[in-house]
């Protein structure tokens, strides 16, 4: 028993080794409660998040989605466990408005913009 333990130590200790101490991954995370705003741009398969005021997140959505946004539509996500907003696997969104039907939103990938790429939205696109 003993061998075996020593066996599993021996194989993980260069994992561990290998993993850097104290630095988290490289991930951008927002909680969903600090979500401001969002828009879509006209003919395009894609939203832009308002988080705490500066920071804008980009979600890819599927092709053809050509989501538009008109003054009664209501972007509503479902939380499932964590509110912490990490990837597209954290986004379930839905476009309502006060007398349609609710339209499934599928979101492929999630980023936060550079300073530079949120400056480079057309002021009409922004969230």
């Amino acid at each position: 028993m003993r061998f075996l333990f020593a066996a599993v130590l021996v194989l993980l200790l260069p994992v561990a080794a290998n993993a850097a101490p104290g630095q988290a991954p490289a991930r951008d995370c927002f909680l969903s409660s600090n979500w401001q705003g969002w828009s879509a741009p006209r003919d395009a398969d894609v939203l832009y998040l308002r988080v705490r005021g500066d920071s804008i997140f980009r979600a890819d959505l599927t092709p053809g989605t050509r989501v538009h946004r008109y003054g009664g539509d209501y972007l509503v996500n479902q939380i499932h466990g964590s509110s912490w907003i990490c990837s597209a696997l954290d986004l379930d969104l839905t476009l309502t408005s006060y007398g349609g039907f609710p339209r499934a939103i599928v979101v492929t990938n999630l980023r936060r913009l550079s300073a530079e790429e949120a400056a480079a939205i057309p002021r009409q696109d922004l969230p």
